[in-house]
């Protein structure tokens, strides 16, 4: 078995956010791989209204879930569910998917379509650039407020503006009516409440719940370890 971690948005370096977890399932002989979403600038393309969209960060996941036969398990976080949900879609490897206070889209759902009218207030939404991000000084109060502070003093720099775009483009697939899937409530989250989380859980195959905020792959690394070694 293998692990495909798929980060959510408005952050670069994915195999860093999930590095605490890959490294305890490397101890169990699990490998783990974290793609690199050209929309958050990942792979040198310029982010903007006309840089790379959810297109590309699905091709992107894709190329990874197909460069192997191996059974894998997908873990998607936050804005990564919309992206796997048309990813993984007729990957005969994929034999789970775990999303983790995420999305489950339905064909012509994206992103917006499980949000409010209005911007979060963590976010900084640049229309003329064409790009959004997490404002700064809001990361650790909203996203870490579990984590310690190794993880809270390297995560800023890790921030990165991602193409706006995404944000409306809609899945052509939808992978969980084929693969069965588990939702991870986050039930101390604040970006996303435990209410809301578990009303996307709906769609789920499975629901579990765990007192962590948005990055438990950060702040509870060994829950999260054995939950992918459950499935």
């Amino acid at each position: 078995m293998r692990v495909v971690f798929v980060h959510g948005a408005c952050v670069r370096d994915g195999a860093w956010w999930w590095h605490r977890t890959g490294e305890l399932l490397a101890e169990r002989g699990v490998a783990s791989r974290a793609p690199a979403l050209p929309s958050c600038g990942e792979t040198g393309a310029a982010v903007g209204a006309h840089g790379p969209g959810l297109a590309e960060d699905v091709a992107a996941v894709r190329r990874e879930l197909t460069a192997s036969d191996e059974p894998t398990v997908v873990v998607a976080h936050s804005y990564g569910g919309v992206v796997t949900a048309e990813a993984a879609a007729g990957v005969g490897s994929v034999r789970h998917l775990l999303l983790v206070s995420s999305y489950l889209p339905e064909v012509g759902q994206s992103l917006a379509s499980f949000g409010e009218e209005a911007p979060a207030p963590f976010l900084d939404v640049d229309p003329e650039g064409g790009t959004f991000g997490v404002r700064p000084a809001l990361l650790t109060q909203v996203f870490l407020q579990d984590c310690d502070t190794e993880v809270r003093a390297q995560a800023p720099s890790r921030l990165a503006r991602q193409s706006v775009t995404v944000i409306g483009a809609p899945v052509a697939a939808a992978a969980w009516h084929q693969v069965p899937s588990t939702y991870l409530v986050c039930a101390q989250d604040r970006g996303t409440s435990a209410d809301r989380q578990r009303g996307f859980a709906a769609r789920a195959g499975a629901v579990v719940e765990l007192d962590a905020g948005h990055h438990p792959f950060l702040s509870r690394p060994a829950a999260v370890r054995d939950l992918v070694l459950g499935l």
